[in-house]
């Protein structure tokens, strides 16, 4: 595996990218000086994700800011897809098992965090929904409530997989789209735009869950498609191995936003770096556990962008990647 250098980030609106200036310009991408100090009484957090990998980034991120599992905090991880809310609401009442912060990943979670409780932390990450317009937070700057973290809301990035698609195969002319209706219907705007701009024609396929997945490649091969784009969703992240599969069995190029999906056998990924989101959300939770209002705490988004292809899936498929793409990557499976 090569280092290389870093794809061009999208390019954003005026109004977002003067969002991004504010933010930056308060000073939140840094982490904050203070670090843990020793306590008897463990902190405790709850961690709802789907994803080993996601508590390991997570865990990792809090030891650099002085916190231990098992030593100054008690970290309960819960790889659920969704969370019971009469449970949790029940749990947090607990007055002899103090929570100290949630960690929600994506929407369904977080907005079933806020119905257990409107006083305890939750701190999020969700790649799909912004947060104002879905009433997570107030505002960017000033989220006031009990919510903060890391929201990335770029749907455009999906018109760009298009076009990383399009740039590999010159003829493309169909292409099979598997989403999450529930969740992604901007990236649908946004990749239908890109799609009438380059005479790509758009098939889509719904999944709310990896039940889902034989008859959606099953409607995918019905549709003729010559290629295959992954939108994200909490749902598609756990299914990941089987939709890499799946596409390199059926001989799709593929491209998805979650940087381990050609790590795990997908063509190409591009999208944020999720080591780096999960450290985000620690900072988060370490500047919770100082002391600070989380409703004070400014919403952040991803700090890098990767494009990761799979050189082992490209020769599978018979498929050249040119160099300007190779000379783009930040990292090249071979």
């Amino acid at each position: 595996m090569k280092s290389r250098r870093r794809f061009p980030h999208v390019e954003f609106s005026s109004t977002r990218r003067n969002a991004l200036t504010a933010l930056l310009a308060l000073g939140i991408a840094a982490p904050v000086g203070l670090r843990a100090q020793p306590s008897s009484t463990p902190r405790r957090i709850i961690v709802f994700t789907a994803s080993t990998a996601a508590r390991d980034w997570f865990l990792a991120g809090m030891r650099d800011r002085g916190w231990k599992d098992g030593v100054n905090i008690e970290c309960s991880v819960r790889q659920v897809p969704e969370i019971d809310e009469a449970a949790l609401r029940s749990e947090l009442q607990d007055r002899t098992r103090r929570v100290d912060a949630i960690v929600a990943a994506g929407a369904l979670r977080i907005r079933a965090a806020m119905n257990a409780t409107r006083s305890i932390p939750i701190i999020g990450i969700d790649l799909e929904s912004d947060p104002v317009a879905r009433g997570f937070v107030k505002s960017l700057a000033r989220p006031k409530g009990n919510v903060s973290g890391v929201w990335m809301d770029l749907p455009e990035l999906s018109g760009k997989h298009l076009q990383l698609l399009n740039e590999t195969m010159p003829q493309l002319e169909r292409v099979g789209v598997l989403w999450d209706d529930r969740f992604t219907g901007p990236q649908l705007a946004h990749t239908e735009a890109a799609a009438r701009a380059s005479r790509t024609s758009l098939f889509t396929v719904a999944m709310h869950g990896p039940a889902d997945l034989p008859s959606a490649f099953d409607r995918i091969v019905m549709q003729r498609s010559q290629a295959l784009l992954v939108f994200s969703s909490p749902t598609v992240f756990v299914s990941l191995s089987r939709i890499a599969e799946a596409a390199r069995d059926l001989r799709l190029p593929s491209v998805c936003l979650f940087s381990n999906y050609a790590e795990v056998g997908g063509l190409l990924s591009y999208g944020p770096n999720f080591a780096l989101m999960y450290r985000q959300l620690a900072g988060y939770v370490d500047r919770v556990l100082l002391g600070s209002d989380v409703g004070d705490l400014p919403i952040e988004r991803p700090t890098q962008f990767d494009l990761v292809i799979n050189l082992k899936t490209a020769k599978a498929l018979r498929l050249p990647v040119g160099p300007s793409m190779l000379s783009r990557a930040n990292r090249v499976i071979e």
